[in-house]
């Protein structure tokens, strides 16, 4: 049982170690972001609370100095708070915590959809329901091990744990994230970018990096509340720059709509940012439409963002 210790110095019960470990995944669960949290922490194991040494188990070496590098302080600290005394922080690899007995679990793959104009193809580790979910490029590195074309169904289990941990073992590849990549057709940079110019096609790419689009499902979640300094951050451009593009005539018939939210305050009218429709699909360019006869329909927006001059 999970046994409340007693300080006898100061004559109260402190929490037993399974109560202490769920104080401190309270703690870090405020304080990273919810990727890292379900990555990196939620698959800890609780070992126990021995000789003054706090123990838990993690499914792999990666996970374990991942946990040490970056967590061991914090932690340390949090339950030093919660015992009032010097306390040792200590991850071990322990898959014996973990359900299916060997140490290759399963991976299904499924494609799921654009999400900030990224492609992920999910490849989950079927090891227990809170295991966290790994996200694979289908053209990433992850399978250039096998020297001919083979179904990834067919890679055995303990061949694709090998591979996953090898996408992800070093801290430069968690820096980079080599499984996301940004979703851009041959067709938008050969046929469009000649067109635009760099800074409307950066802008573009910006306004889709803050979407989700899942070509498959149909499902779409293309319209955001931003603000042009946000935009023009991740553009790399000027505010200035982000409002010429967005009132360019190319941009405005087949890429980005917006409308500017306005507020009142006690000191009049004010402008609150801006609500932007972002178009995912490549639509053809007018010469295209013109040679193909595949003539695109220009009002794929909402008619709330039938027009915005500023």
């Amino acid at each position: 049982m999970d046994q409340p210790v007693q300080n006898r110095s100061l004559g109260v019960n402190l929490p037993g170690h399974k109560e202490a470990w769920e104080m401190v995944l309270g703690e870090l669960r405020h304080d990273m972001s919810r990727a890292l949290y379900e990555t990196w922490v939620q698959p800890l194991r609780l070992v126990g609370f021995e000789n003054k040494t706090f123990t838990v188990g993690a499914y792999n070496t990666y996970g374990k100095d991942w946990v040490t590098e970056r967590l061991s302080a914090q932690i340390t600290r949090i339950l030093e708070g919660l015992y009032n005394e010097p306390v040792a922080f200590k991850v071990i690899v322990q898959n014996g915590f973990y359900k299916g007995g060997d140490n290759s679990p399963s991976v299904n793959t499924k494609q799921s959809g654009y999400q900030g104009g990224v492609e992920r193809r999910e490849a989950t580790i079927k090891v227990e329901e809170d295991e966290p979910t790994i996200f694979v490029s289908p053209k990433s590195d992850l399978f250039a091990e096998e020297e001919t074309p083979v179904d990834a169904a067919q890679v055995n289990d303990r061949s694709r744990k090998f591979m996953l941990q090898r996408a992800y073992g070093s801290d430069r590849a968690r820096l980079i994230q080599p499984e996301r990549g940004m979703f851009l057709t041959n067709y938008f940079f050969n046929n469009w970018l000649p067109l635009l110019g760099h800074s409307a096609f950066t802008v573009i790419l910006a306004a889709r990096s803050l979407c989700f689009w899942n070509p498959m499902t149909g499902e779409l979640r293309n319209v955001v509340e931003t603000e042009m300094g946000e935009l023009a951050e991740r553009a790399a451009v000027s505010v200035r720059t982000v409002k010429d593009v967005l009132n360019n005539e190319l941009v405005q018939r087949y890429f980005l709509r917006y409308r500017v939210r306005r507020v009142m305050t006690s000191n009049g009218v004010r402008t609150a940012g801006i609500s932007l429709q972002v178009r995912m699909d490549d639509p053809l360019t007018p010469l295209d439409q013109v040679t193909s006869g595949l003539m695109e329909e220009e009002e794929w927006y909402f008619p709330e963002f039938s027009g915005e001059k500023e």
